[in-house]
């Protein structure tokens, strides 16, 4: 598989795509909330920010998954829930926003290079997510790669209820450069 990266700037070239894999994915169902028009808008939403990051992965030139995400503005954290205390506020958020794998790659791996290639390439101090709580198998999967539940929310009237998990990435003992 091969493993492209691509930044803020090509987010208007790789929108379309995006939206397709995202169709593929969720094949039409009938949650509202993983509606194609939505998820544009949370593509849109999360490209719009300088930090974002995007890793696709291919096979044969085909699209296996993707995974992208950005930082949160310094202090910022989920919408609708507080930051938790075990996060400080001087310390740097990424939030993974998205991680998605086609239904044929799924339960090959390729989640885990996705979500490694993009989380390694990023110096922030905590990778967080989003986890919807009716799908305790996806939690145990980020437990495995080291994140925590710290809390739960519900961001959007027609979401779902999330866990919210959170992996150190760097010593936050460093956040004060005295300290490291």
């Amino acid at each position: 598989m091969d493993l492209k990266t691509y930044t803020h700037k090509d987010a208007a070239d790789i929108r379309e795509m995006l939206l397709d894999m995202h169709d593929a994915v969720y094949d039409g169902g009938e949650d509202r909330f993983h509606e194609r028009e939505r998820f544009a808008w949370f593509v849109d939403h999360w490209s719009s920010k300088e930090s974002w990051s995007c890793v696709v992965g291919f096979d044969k030139g085909a699209p296996t998954g993707l995974a992208y995400g950005a930082a949160f503005e310094p202090g910022g954290w989920w919408k609708g829930s507080e930051r938790p205390a075990s996060v400080p506020r001087e310390a740097t958020a990424f939030a993974l926003s998205e991680l998605m794998v086609m239904e044929q790659w799924r339960k090959t791996g390729v989640s885990a290079k996705l979500h490694r290639a993009l989380v390694d390439s990023r110096s922030d101090h905590v990778a967080t997510l989003l986890v919807d709580t009716t799908h305790p198998k996806v939690q145990s999967l980020y437990e495995s790669w080291g994140y925590e539940k710290v809390g739960e929310q519900k961001p959007f009237d027609d979401s779902p209820v999330f866990a919210i998990m959170v992996k150190e990435l760097a010593l936050l003992r460093c956040i004060d450069p005295q300290g490291c």
